[in-house]
């Protein structure tokens, strides 16, 4: 599936081919709008289901058995989760930042525009939020990623205090 900003351009590129493709790519228009409008009326399907097998749920904490626990109350500083090893460049390089910038307890980097790097989903936890309201928070982390966030077409994000 791709994002708003990718369907675009494919569709443009496609009306550029030749008139014949163009008139194919208003028809996948029009049925792309239809779907649209019946995905609103329709529930939204759940994780178990055949058709999002596809989807990929991806949270990484850290782990925190009985000598990491000593240990991290023993030490000022949180345990850091552990980098997955699955991560694109892109993801890897938004880890690394929030990862220096907010030693989080559990953080969750993912491309969410099907592999364009439009769109991140990211979740973080921190002790750096306590205190801070939501939009604060989200304020902080947008921040840190900067200019990065100016490439992208959005980012759905979740802040949390552990």
């Amino acid at each position: 599936m791709l994002c708003h900003h990718c369907r675009v351009l494919a569709t443009r590129i496609i009306q550029r081919a030749s008139p014949k493709v163009s008139q194919h790519s208003r028809l996948l228009s029009s049925i792309s709008t239809q779907t649209q409008r019946a995905t609103r009326v329709l529930p939204r399907v759940s994780h178990s289901s055949p058709r999002a097998s596809h989807i990929r749920s991806r949270p990484f904490s850290a782990s925190a058995t009985a000598s990491d626990s000593a240990a991290a109350a023993s030490s000022a500083t949180p345990a850091l989760p552990e980098k997955p090893d699955y991560l694109d460049d892109a993801e890897s390089a938004i880890w690394d930042k929030l990862t220096a910038e907010f030693s989080p307890t559990e953080l969750m980097v993912q491309d969410i525009s099907g592999g364009c790097g439009s769109m991140y989903g990211i979740e973080i936890t921190s002790e750096k939020f306590r205190g801070v309201n939501m939009l604060k928070q989200q304020r902080m982390v947008n921040a840190a990623l900067g200019d990065q966030m100016k490439d992208w077409h959005g980012v759905q994000l979740r802040t949390k205090v552990p």
